[in-house]
């Protein structure tokens, strides 16, 4: 079988197939001889029926037809073997179908025109002396306390109220119903429009300005035990009911019960209770530790996307769809496996439609990750950077340790995967070590973004604080 191989764009192949005659021919027997054995022809027993009858009844296009899926199947394949060509999906027919079945002569040279996509070529410009900018992320003392806080608030005893009005950080348990406010124009006696959602009893609310719609909290402060009150409030505008967005309210809100939060003092009890330290210090040096090491590993992180980010910009590779199309199967497969372990149905969640739009959203970040796979695998190979045998089972045994052990694992899938993972960081570490990467201030690469968006959006509300009440009702509350 003579072969011409051509190279396309892509990363894919041509190839000129050339078909010798007597496989033209020996195809074509064949398939009538088949076609002879099988076909139901009136009058005629199976296998029975004369030559001249079955190509008139059958037609001699149709027999072609068939004999060419064949010589295209084959011929393509043996091609492929026989000039070692490791191929990425399926091949492609390049010819038109109509035309080989015009051209095809048994017992002539048949030309088969094919492509195949290949591993593409990675022409690495540049992967050394590269130079980038990263956000560095210091470790903020502050959070040490915040959690503190926040475990002290967790553990906070509520206690009764008596002798005075309600204040901000109090908890308090009320009545209220809400009514859409009249609107200029609307008579005086119409009765007032029930809000949809907005009515509740012995609702437990902390009064923190951000807990509900703008006026509501508010409008309980110094409010009495026993008092009822109407308090005007009005929704935000956007909101996440548009049908109540911008309106005002009216509600009726009776306070029935004051209480106040009673906070555990910070000592070595305290420590004791929300940990296994014994001591405050050890919690705190356990929190600065923890908070350190995740700080620095931001930076880490961000050095290392600045330095990949850059690498890109020197990198140079024909991606072949197959590679693609591969990717972003495996990225719509993540997606559809985290949305089912969250309870949802992924079937129903992704229609076709759904489906199309989600893989043309996916391209860029799919290219991007191949690249990025593609270029470390070639530094790799180039530094002859590898990873050994002791080093992968030390991870294997440490990642078995976490795992229940009623839990079966695929050991093999998972020193697959440890073996590549060691290995990209091993690469992405010699590329630091022979780059340079300026660490900048937090928030200083984005902020010409930032200040980009504000000024797009000038119009735009302030955000407003996600509600932290999960009993707060979700047609009044604010978020």
């Amino acid at each position: 079988m003579k072969v011409t191989q051509e190279k396309l764009p892509a990363s894919q192949i041509g190839l000129e197939i050339e078909i010798t005659p007597e496989i033209t021919k020996q195809t074509y027997e064949k398939v009538i001889k088949n076609l002879a054995s099988t076909a139901n022809i009136p009058g005629f027993r199976k296998g029975k029926v004369p030559r001249p009858i079955l190509l008139q009844r059958l037609g001699t296009t149709r027999i072609k037809a068939a004999a060419l899926e064949e010589l295209i199947q084959d011929g393509i394949e043996q091609a492929v073997k026989q000039e070692a060509i490791t191929a990425i999906g399926q091949p492609q027919l390049r010819s038109s179908f109509e035309d080989l079945i015009k051209n095809y002569e048994p017992g002539k040279p048949l030309t088969i025109s094919a492509a195949v996509d290949v591993e593409p070529e990675v022409n690495l410009v540049q992967y050394t002396d590269l130079q980038a900018k990263a956000e560095e992320v210091n470790y903020d003392p502050e959070r040490v306390e915040s959690t503190l806080e926040k475990e002290r608030t967790e553990l906070a005893t509520l206690i009764p109220v008596e002798g005075r009005a309600a204040q901000i950080g109090d908890i308090a348990v009320v009545d209220f119903k809400g009514v859409f406010s009249k609107i200029e124009g609307e008579e005086e006696t119409a009765e007032p429009e029930p809000i949809p959602g907005a009515e509740a009893t012995d609702f437990q609310v902390e009064l923190q300005e951000d807990k509900f719609i703008p006026g509501f909290i508010l409008g309980i402060v110094g409010m009495n035990p026993e008092e009822t009150k109407e308090i005007a409030a009005q929704f935000p505008d956007p909101y996440a009911n548009e049908d109540l967005a911008g309106k005002g309210a009216t509600f009726t809100v009776t306070l029935k019960e004051l209480k106040e939060k009673e906070l555990p003092e910070v000592n070595d009890d305290f420590a004791q209770e929300i940990s296994d330290f014994e001591t405050l210090e050890e919690l705190r040096a356990s929190l600065v530790e923890r908070y350190q090491k995740e700080a620095d590993e931001k930076t880490k992180t961000n050095k290392q996307e600045a330095l990949l980010t850059e690498l890109l910009n020197h990198v140079e590779v024909d991606l072949p769809a197959t590679l693609i199309d591969q990717e972003v199967d495996a990225m719509l497969t993540q997606t559809a496996m985290r949305l089912s372990q969250q309870g949802l149905d992924v079937r129903n969640l992704f229609t076709q439609d759904i489906i199309a739009q989600l893989r043309e959203r996916s391209r860029t970040e799919a290219i991007e990750r191949i690249k990025r796979s593609l270029s470390l695998r070639e530094i790799g190979k180039r530094e002859s950077i590898q990873v050994t045998p002791e080093e992968i089972a030390a991870r294997v045994t440490e990642l078995l340790q976490q795992y229940p052990e009623e839990k079966e694992v695929d050991e093999d899938r998972l020193r697959s995967i440890v073996e590549n993972e060691l290995l990209t960081e091993k690469i992405i570490d010699w590329l630091l070590e022979h780059s340079s990467v300026e660490l900048v201030p937090e928030g200083s690469l984005s902020a010409t973004e930032e200040t980009k968006a504000v000024e797009s959006d000038v119009d735009a509300d302030a955000p407003q604080t996600e509600p932290e009440n999960s009993e707060t009702s979700t047609e009044v509350t604010e978020g």
